[in-house]
């Protein structure tokens, strides 16, 4: 059978359509996890990085066919039963998070907090038009993203060329790589379980391992984009609240600054999107005539909750509150996918 190319990046591209808004999308991210460890150092730990995604999504992604959960829900009830509502509270702290982080991105990107309600309004209809709407909006925006980046990378290399090549060879390997993206991994497990729904057409064990691979591969290609964009002057970079905003300082294009920013916001509202869809769909699978309205009223207090949260500032939410969260996931999904989900699977194909 002829293998749909478009269903298997699927997953990949709403996946790095889900990681990529906020403190990714400005380098802030980038900088404090892979950049402080050197070029080659922040390469070998987004390899780790990429692993861990891939093989967590893969494994996932086979869970959700086998058992047709298609929502975190589902799948975690099936994995911790009346623990699953620890996951709950820890999913809900962590949405709170990236919709601070979302909406402080977007203050800083328009000077205004008119921008913090722009995205708003979007997360909000694109949340409510439904799921065939947020898989293609993702999809048609994650090639728009992967064009910029690439144009950003091959301008910052037409410019400063020489720095980037100074910093491979300086190859410095930070002693913390190896952490350092299992720690960037770990907290962003959350967005696994988000994007289930995209592997429904799934047919077969190894399809889900291939679409986990590439969705591994897709999550971390815009970071390594904006890491070898940095190597330029990787140093003063790493130190700053937004590195691409930096970069775009020593470039002085204001075009493409701006053709960044656009395409950075339009990101914003799908990361916002994927993580309120996932809320929504958890409390609305049930609810009858109501679910319409269920599902509504969820959207919008949750994106409300989210504007709240953006008062404490990107940096401090980056700096701060993912790295918490990030044992909860760990312990609740990770390690119960990798060890009770394993052996569901293995006992479900004998």
């Amino acid at each position: 059978m002829k293998r749909d190319w478009k269903r298997v990046i699927l997953p990949g591209l709403v996946f790095q359509s889900v990681l990529v808004g906020g403190g990714y999308g400005t380098g802030a991210e980038i900088g404090r996890y892979f950049g402080r460890q050197g070029l080659w150092g922040g390469l070998l730990g987004l390899g780790v990085t990429a692993l861990v995604w891939g093989v967590l999504c893969g494994l996932s992604f086979d869970f959700a066919r086998v058992f047709r959960a298609w929502d975190y829900g589902s799948m975690l009830t099936l994995l911790l039963g009346p623990w699953a509502l620890f996951y709950d509270l820890c999913y809900a702290a962590m949405t709170l998070i990236v919709l601070g982080v979302v909406n402080a991105t977007a203050v800083q990107i328009t000077g205004s907090v008119w921008g913090a309600a722009a995205v708003s309004c979007g997360t909000i209809l694109l949340v409510l038009w439904g799921t065939e709407a947020v898989e293609k909006a993702f999809s048609v925006w994650s090639y728009v993203l992967y064009g910029v980046y690439l144009l950003f990378l091959l301008t910052v290399f037409l410019r400063f060329g020489d720095g980037i090549s100074a910093e491979f060879a300086r190859r410095e390997i930070g002693t913390g790589w190896l952490p350092s993206g299992l720690q960037y991994a770990g907290y962003n497990l959350v967005c696994i379980p988000i994007v289930l729904y995209t592997v429904r057409d799934a047919a077969s064990r190894r399809d889900c391992l291939l679409r986990g691979a590439l969705a591994g591969l897709l999550g971390t290609a815009p970071a390594l984009l904006l890491l070898l964009a940095m190597a330029c002057d990787l140093r003063c970079a790493v130190g700053q609240t937004s590195p691409v905003g930096y970069l775009f300082d020593l470039l002085n294009l204001p075009w493409l600054a701006l053709l960044f920013q656009i395409v950075l916001f339009g990101t914003l509202i799908e990361t916002g999107a994927g993580f309120v869809k996932a809320a929504a769909d958890r409390f609305s699978v049930t609810g009858g005539q109501y679910r319409t309205v269920r599902r509504a009223v969820i959207t919008v207090l949750v994106t409300i909750a989210g504007m709240a949260a953006s008062s404490l500032g990107l940096t401090g939410l980056v700096s701060r509150g993912y790295g918490t969260v990030c044992w909860g996931f760990l312990l609740l999904y990770a390690l119960p996918m990798l060890v009770r989900g394993r052996r569901m699977l293995n006992r479900r194909r004998h």
